[in-house]
């Protein structure tokens, strides 16, 4: 009989030192992940699932949701144009059956947010989102956009105007322009959860709080009093409740 590893030798196995004849993709399997699905998240920050009871995908929006104009190379950011071209995919995938947008966003690009947003909502396949950490600025209209959003109690949503940096014309026009972006996000915002278009301004406009800016920084326990979130939650809570989507939509009509 042989004897058992000890866990000195179990732990330089696990830290990459693999014995003869074993290979790699062997272990990463038997860590719940395939050398594909790796190679998916270190590329474009998702990961199709299909470990459960329903094959799922899992998109991630972390860092400055970059738009038009490439930001600094030392800045976390998801580009829309990695993330449009995986939603027309997810809605047309026969294997995939519901997604689940996980945010930790500042921000960034109104137009590329609320681009994705609108692509979000227009899905015919449940949709759930999770905000973790932050889902900051244009964060918000990417968090509701989803059928259904949790956020942690620890989470933070920080609701503001819209602004712009850089050099800008002191004219009519460009308080008229930023007023219509600004309209643009309070509808999508509230045609897709429950806070009204009143609060939502109040909310933004508020001059009270911030102390160098003008806004509102709502925790996971204020956004759902809001009407803003539907719920609190975790990573369980949100696969369970996609399941429950998903198998809704399954049944037969009456």
């Amino acid at each position: 009989m042989d004897a058992p590893k000890s866990k000195k030798t179990r732990a330089k196995n696990d830290a990459g030192d693999f014995p003869q004849g074993a290979p790699e993709e062997q272990d990463e399997q038997e860590a719940g992940i395939t050398s594909d699905q790796l190679e998916q998240i270190e590329k474009i920050g998702a990961v199709t699932a299909g470990g459960g009871r329903h094959q799922i995908h899992c998109l991630t929006i972390v860092g400055q949701v970059e738009g038009h104009y490439i930001l600094p190379a030392q800045n976390k950011t998801t580009k829309y144009e990695h993330v449009i071209p995986q939603l027309v995919a997810i809605e047309e995938s026969p294997d995939i059956e519901g997604l689940i947008i996980i945010l930790n966003t500042v921000g960034g690009d109104v137009e590329a947010g609320l681009a994705i947003a609108e692509l979000i909502a227009g899905m015919k396949k449940p949709t759930v989102s999770l905000v973790l950490g932050g889902g900051h600025s244009i964060g918000v209209p990417l968090a509701v956009s989803a059928k259904k959003s949790f956020i942690a109690p620890s989470a933070t949503m920080t609701i503001h105007p819209v602004r712009m940096s850089g050099l800008v014309l002191g004219v009519p026009q460009t308080l008229s322009y930023f007023d219509k972006m600004q309209e643009r996000i309070v509808r999508f915002v509230t045609d897709n959860s429950g806070v009204s278009a009143d609060r939502f301004k109040q909310l933004m406009m508020n001059t009270g709080e911030l102390v160098t800016d003008v806004g509102t920084v709502l925790d996971g326990e204020a956004a759902v009093k809001e009407g803003l979130i539907d719920q609190l939650g975790g990573l369980s809570d949100v696969i369970a409740s996609l399941y429950d989507m998903i198998e809704d939509g399954k049944e037969p009509a009456e």
